[in-house]
C-alpha cells in the first residue's frame, strides 16, 4: 500500500555513510519535530536525477529553507558510498542529505517501489517527492513513468 498524505512515515533504520564513519539513521529522528522534503530519484549518477533532480534540490535549497524546510533528504536504493560519492561529484555541500537505501527498506515500507529488472536495476524506488512535518506526509506528488514534473524542487516549492 503507498503511503498517503496524513500518514506517518514509517519507522526504518538505514545506514549512513558519514564523516565519523557507517552510522544507524532512523526515519523516527531524521524526521520528529522537523518539516523535511524527501525526494527519490531510481538510481544514483543515472541521466535525470544527476542533470536535473538532485541538481535542483541543491540550487532551491535557500528557497525551500526560507518556506520552513528543516531538512531536503535525496533518496535512493544503492549504497552509502555511492550515494556519498554522488552527492560530492553534485556539490550537495550539507545542502541534501544523501541517504541511501540500500536494502529498499524505506521504499518498500513508503510502497514506492519500482521494477527496474528490465534495465539491469533491480529493485529500485519511484521518482517522488514528499513533505512531511514531525513525521506525518503533507505533501506527496509521484511521477508517472518516465516523467519528471511533480516531484522536482519547483514544484515542492510551490506546494509549501
Amino acid at each position: 500500500m503507498t503511503i498517503q498524505v496524513g500518514d506517518a512515515i514509517p519507522s526504518v533504520t538505514l545506514k549512513h555513510l558519514t564523516d565519523n564513519g557507517m552510522q544507524d539513521v532512523t526515519t523516527d529522528a531524521l524526521f520528529k519535530g522537523k518539516t523535511v522534503v524527501l525526494f527519490s530519484v531510481p538510481g544514483a549518477f543515472t541521466p535525470t536525477c544527476s542533470a536535473k533532480h538532485l541538481p535542483g534540490f541543491v540550487q532551491k535549497a535557500e528557497d525551500l529553507k526560507a518556506k520552513g524546510v528543516d531538512d531536503i533528504v535525496c533518496l535512493a536504493v544503492n549504497d552509502p558510498f555511492v550515494m556519498r560519492a554522488w552527492g560530492e561529484k553534485n556539490g550537495v555541500g550539507g545542502k541534501v542529505t544523501m541517504l541511501p537505501d540500500g536494502n529498499a527498506a524505506l521504499t518498500q515500507a513508503l510502497g514506492l517501489t519500482m521494477d527496474g529488472t528490465g534495465y539491469g536495476l533491480g529493485l529500485r524506488g519511484q521518482r517522488f517527492a514528499l513533505v512531511a512535518k514531525d513525521g506525518k506526509v503533507t505533501h506527496l506528488a509521484v511521477e508517472k513513468p518516465g516523467q519528471f514534473e511533480v516531484s522536482s524542487a519547483e514544484a515542492v516549492l510551490g506546494a509549501l
